[in-house]
């Protein structure tokens, strides 16, 4: 899958990329997301994002606009991606989930949130169910599954 990060800091560097084991083309950048930088996704089917990102409907427009299927969030909150905006434009959005997250030290975060948000690319490029790290502006009972085993 080709991907790009946004906000990424040094010390975020090597855990991305051992945690990839180059299974995804991912152009690792320091500048926030935002109007002016989304296009930075041309060519792209994900962005990963951080919670200092602007992913607002403008910003989730001009993503789709470019083709981005996927945001995937290096934490488990979500509240800066407009998800009603990303659901009617057909992004499929992921979190880390907080239970990932749990008895880990501050040393192994970068690992924890490098792992999980690979792990939520793979699952996607394989259409496998995310589980707890699926964020759906709508329960899956009021929609149609687009992932086997999503329920």
């Amino acid at each position: 899958m080709r991907v790009v990060a946004y906000s990424i800091k040094s010390f975020e560097k090597e855990p991305l990329a051992i945690a990839n084991h180059k299974k995804h083309e991912i152009t690792l950048i320091s500048n926030s997301l935002s109007s002016g930088t989304a296009s930075y996704a041309e060519g792209k089917e994900a962005v990963i994002v951080f919670t200092d990102d602007e992913v607002s409907a403008e910003v989730i427009n001009k993503l789709a606009d470019l083709g981005v299927k996927y945001i995937a969030t290096r934490s488990s909150v979500t509240l800066h991606i407009d998800q009603d905006a990303a659901a009617s434009r057909n992004i499929k959005i992921a979190n880390v989930p907080a239970s990932a997250l749990m008895a880990i030290t501050d040393e192994e975060l970068p690992h924890a949130l490098a792992r999980e948000t690979i792990l939520n690319l793979d699952k996607w490029q394989e259409n496998r169910c995310l589980g707890s790290s699926c964020i759906c502006s709508r329960s899956c009972d009021q929609v149609k599954p687009k992932f086997p085993g999503h329920e």
